[in-house]
């Protein structure tokens, strides 16, 4: 596949992602992708994803802010031969800046995690920044998540800073805070 075909992909077209596409390397009995912009529809799927990936997940109102403000919101899925329905793996989330894009959220459905997809949706955003003109990926992600920071890091981010205080820790309703490590991906630099 293209160049090309990788910015069609991540700006919403819908064909198959076939093996060796952006590093995605392909698994013993491992379904054929599909690619397309996340809708409204999606938001019990990832509402599921988002409750098992996570001890403070995004609400459902934080995705329907993010549908209604047009974000870039993109989803992996795998086909289903027994329902006709494709199962959400992972999404990003993210926010058009200046000259940046801003990754919100990124999830990978616990069953699915260390296959790959994490990264296949980092080359996903990183073509469709590239295709915008773009020159920086921006990001949080909590200092207690290694296994976010391991991937972050192995795919060139760089650690910029901490934002005290960002994220709510412990149980609702407790005034606890983590810290959040701000990290940034220099496009022209990183390619």
């Amino acid at each position: 596949m293209s160049s090309k075909d990788n910015i069609a992909l991540a700006l919403g077209a819908t064909p198959k992602v076939n093996e060796g596409v952006n590093g995605l390397q392909r698994r013993p009995n491992t379904h054929e992708l599909v690619l397309r912009n996340l809708c409204e529809r999606d938001l019990d799927a990832i509402l599921y994803i988002e409750a098992g990936a996570y001890s403070h997940p995004w609400t459902r109102t934080n995705f329907l802010d993010s549908l209604n403000s047009q974000y870039p919101m993109q989803g992996l899925f795998v086909p289903c031969a027994q329902t006709g329905e494709d199962s959400l793996v992972g999404y990003f989330v993210a926010m058009k800046g200046v000259d940046e894009v801003h990754l919100l959220n990124l999830t990978v459905a616990p069953d699915y995690q260390r296959r790959g997809y994490a990264k296949h949706l980092l080359n996903l955003l990183r073509e469709w920044a590239v295709h915008n003109e773009l020159t920086w990926i921006w990001l949080e992600v909590r200092q207690s998540n290694t296994a976010a920071i391991a991937l972050y890091t192995s795919y060139g981010f760089l650690k910029s800073g901490v934002r005290k205080n960002y994220y709510p820790l412990g149980i609702k309703g407790s005034q606890e805070r983590e810290d959040a490590l701000l990290m940034s991906y220099h496009i022209t630099t990183c390619n």
